[in-house]
């Protein structure tokens, strides 16, 4: 089963997210970021709940940061390149965030919803499995 990690500093977006990948077959773990408490990648070391995932859904909010999650999605790469990762940002996307088309990385404006979310998931693995 395909275990996907929901990183979100909302707790109700998270279970919602959460419910629809679990609806559609994926086995589902959530983190709330490092806005709540110490993060790993930002002392350049692996995440251990990363590590178990197979993909991410990442709120590029989560961090808490003033740079809009940047230096933190660039350390997962870095130190999690095998993992691809669906970015999302209700309301405001930063400028920065990852253009369509960027191995292993989809971006989806606004609050993802039940079918565009799993699709999203499924599109970010299958351009990460054609890269690796």
């Amino acid at each position: 089963m395909t275990r996907v990690l929901v990183v979100h500093h909302d707790t109700d977006v998270a279970d919602n997210e959460t419910d629809y990948l679990r609806r559609a077959g994926y086995e589902v773990s959530q983190c709330s970021g490092p806005a709540f408490g110490p993060c790993p990648i930002h002392a350049g070391l692996p995440c251990s709940i990363v590590e178990r995932a197979d993909v991410l859904v990442y709120d590029v909010w989560a961090t808490g940061e003033s740079d809009g999650g940047r230096a933190l999605v660039e350390g997962l790469a870095a130190l999690h390149p095998g993992v691809p990762v669906v970015l999302t940002s209700a309301g405001m996307e930063p400028d920065w965030v990852a253009p369509a088309g960027t191995p292993g990385v989809v971006v989806l404006d606004g609050a993802p919803q039940g079918a565009q979310l799993v699709r999203a998931v499924e599109q970010a693995l299958a351009t990460a499995a054609r890269v690796g």
